[in-house]
């Protein structure tokens, strides 16, 4: 399998992941909350921003699947790396509200690890073609 087929696979595995997410957390605020390892749900009217976070998350998995879908690699592995920003930042928003350690690294950090990887390795994929000279048009190549 070529590395383009590994990364699209890659790809395609986040954004319906994180599509499937934020359909969750707008459909289901409430079911939602227990799985990312804040101690407590949002007291009073919480679900309003649980339903911000699956505005979020669902735009982030249409972007990564517009650039998939269109076939713009390079932007997609650029997309992917600010994207791995996100689980990040819920890490250490986790850790921060003394929340489950074992959630905040297993599920936020790795999924912030697994996107940053699948972005660098499209970049390597797009690098390779990007950076290559090409003879110019006005030279003829020996046959």
């Amino acid at each position: 399998m070529s590395l383009k087929n590994v990364n699209t696979v890659l790809a395609t595995a986040c954004t319906l992941f994180v599509l499937y997410l934020g359909l969750s957390f707008i459909l289901a605020p409430e079911a939602s909350t227990q799985g990312v390892g804040l101690p407590d749900r949002p007291a009073g009217d919480g679900g309003g921003f649980l339903i911000m976070k699956g505005t979020r998350e669902f735009a982030m998995g249409l972007v990564i699947g517009i650039l998939l879908v269109t076939g713009q690699r390079r932007a997609l592995g650029w997309v992917l790396l600010m994207e791995a920003v996100a689980p990040f930042g819920d890490m250490i928003n986790v850790l921060a509200h003394h929340g489950s350690v074992a959630a905040a690294f297993g599920i936020h950090g790795l999924t912030s690890v697994v996107i940053a990887i699948n972005g660098l390795l499209i970049l390597r994929e797009t690098g390779k073609a990007h950076n290559e000279p090409s003879a110019p048009a006005s030279v003829a190549q020996p046959v």
